[in-house]
Order: C-alpha cells, then structure tokens, then sequence
C-alpha cells in the first residue's frame, strides 16, 4: 500500500521523464538484440512480451469494446507496431539521438497542422533545421536509408499521435495499450517472425527481450499515463519535445555515440521548436472515459479519482 501511495505521490514531471529516460534506455539496450534478429524481429519480440506483461497487469475491459471502437483499435495498434520497426531499423543504421531528432518531425509536423494557428508551421521547419545539423548532409556520409525509417517512424508517431487521443476518449489508463499491443505484435509477424527464425537466435535474446519490454511499453508506458492523469496535455507536450536531448545523452552513455558541436546546436533547436510548437496546444472539450481507472505496475487502481483528460501520444520508439 505504501508503494503505490509513494508512486502516485510523485511528482507528475518526475514520471514524465523517467518515462523518456526508460524508452530511450530501452531504445539502445535493443541495439545487442538487433545485431542478433534484425530490427523488426527486436521490433516484434518486444511487442510480443509487451502483450502478454501488459495483459497480466493491465487486465484490458474487452466487454467495453464496441463495434465502432474497433477501427480505431486496430488501426493505433498497427501503428505502433510499425513505429517501433522503423524506429529500430534507423537506429540499426544511425546515431540513437540523430534518430529520435527525425522521428520527432512527425508530431511537431502534425502539431503545427492541426494549430489554428498557421504561424506555428514555422516550429516543424525550425526543427528540420537543427535536423539537418544533426545530419550533417555537407559532409556527404549521410545514411538516407537509415533517415528514411527515421521519417517513416516519424510519420507513424504524429498518426500515433492522433489515433491515442481518439482511444484515449474512450479507454482510460492501460486498458487501450492492452489492446492495441497485441495487435501491433500481430501486424508486425510477418516482418518480424522471419528474422527471428532467420536469425542467431542466442540463450540470451528472449530474456534480453522480455526485460526490454518491462522497460517499454509496460512500465514506461504506464509512467507516462499517470504523468497525464495530473497534467495538461501542453505541459507534457512541451516535457516531451527534451527527448531528443534524452536520445542523445543515452546515445552517448550507452552507445558510447559522441555528437559534434554542430549535432548538438541541432538537438538544441529541435527542442526549442518542440517546446514553441506546444504553446496553446491544450483541448477545449474534456472526453468522459467508459472504462476503468488507470492500472499500476502494482496491480492496484490509484485511490485518487481519474482526470478526464485522455492518455497522451508516445515517443520513440517502443
């Protein structure tokens, strides 16, 4: 009882970001498994492990699904499914932080879409600046395949984006990532299955894989959800724009990837245009969710009553 009254008393940002830190964490620590099955095998082990972790904890309302629900459902998951492939794939070919900076171009792009405020397509452009200092496409050595699963990833995460707060208006807490997880592990055997059986298939990669996914989706995921419960989507939205900078420091710590100067001004811009991008981005209607409370780790619901606001788009790369 004493640890889940510690967790939910803490400070929302704190959740925030040791959910940032735990994705990205996870991001490098897949780099040894990638080298073993390939990034959409890595990609579909995770989601695999992900589900079933997820199902035993999160216990997902499936009596509450309706007809309509469905489309969306499934669409969220294959989403998900193939944001975590690409998003592996670049990082098997580029720098970990070079990778989330492109990634990020998604949901900045569509923030600035959607805005009723047309000043703010100037952020997603600021921020190809700084991705284009990261790149460093003068120098002639850059990776366009690898840029390419970045964007594609990218692309996948501002959709991510949209889809999550239409479930999120229907499914509180965990109990949509219960669902749509085992349909992203679903849409992503057929890319990932083959390069698993294919693959060097070591004692350690299952267990390395399994643990992974404890890290994300599970326990990030969950971080992330009861951040939002307590703060607004602008507030976490602009908390989120700094996990280019939580790229590259993992980069560097695990990955031992040193960024140039110039990378590091283009991280720097990235984020600001992240940060400027959220001014004003919060929702005007407040959605009523049908489902039950969020799900700790633990097992337990929060004693606190849920905050209407819907659970909020991820990052990075499952």
């Amino acid at each position: 009882m004493s640890g889940r009254r510690s967790v939910v008393g803490l400070p929302p940002w704190t959740m925030a970001v040791t959910a940032m830190l735990s994705i990205q964490l996870s991001n490098a620590l897949s780099v040894p498994v990638i080298d073993q099955v390939g990034p959409a095998g890595t990609a579909w082990l995770r989601m695999c492990f992900g589900a079933v972790l997820l199902w035993f904890i999160a216990r997902p309302a499936i009596r509450s699904v309706r007809r309509a629900d469905i489309p969306a459902l499934l669409a969220l998951g294959v989403v998900t499914g193939f944001m975590t492939t690409f998003f592996l794939a670049a990082v098997d070919r580029i720098p970990l932080g070079t990778a989330v900076a492109i990634e990020f171009l998604g949901p900045l792009t569509v923030a600035g879409v959607m805005s009723k405020r047309r000043k703010a397509l100037v952020w997603p452009l600021a921020a190809f600046v700084g991705v284009a200092l990261l790149t460093e496409p003068w120098h002639g050595n850059i990776d366009l395949v690898g840029v390419g699963f970045a964007l594609a990833a990218g692309a996948c995460w501002g959709t991510y984006n949209v889809l999550t707060q239409h479930v999120g208006d229907r499914f509180s807490g965990s109990s949509g990532l219960s669902l749509t997880i085992p349909v992203a592990a679903l849409a992503t055997l057929p890319l990932g299955a083959p390069q698993v059986i294919g693959g060097d298939l070591t004692w350690w990669v299952l267990p390395a894989a399994a643990g992974i996914a404890l890290v994300t989706p599970v326990i990030a995921f969950g971080l992330e959800m009861l951040a939002l419960r307590r703060m607004t989507h602008t507030a976490f939205g602009t908390l989120l724009s700094v996990e280019p900078a939580f790229g590259v420091f993992i980069g560097l710590l695990v990955l031992a990837q040193t960024p140039t100067i110039p990378q590091m001004i283009g991280v720097a811009i990235v984020v600001a245009a992240g940060a400027a991008a959220q001014r004003g981005g919060g929702r005007a209607a407040e959605p009523v969710f049908t489902t039950d409370p969020p799900v700790l780790p633990s097992g337990h619901a929060p004693s606190d009553p849920p905050d209407p606001r819907p659970e909020q788009a991820r990052t990075g790369g499952p």
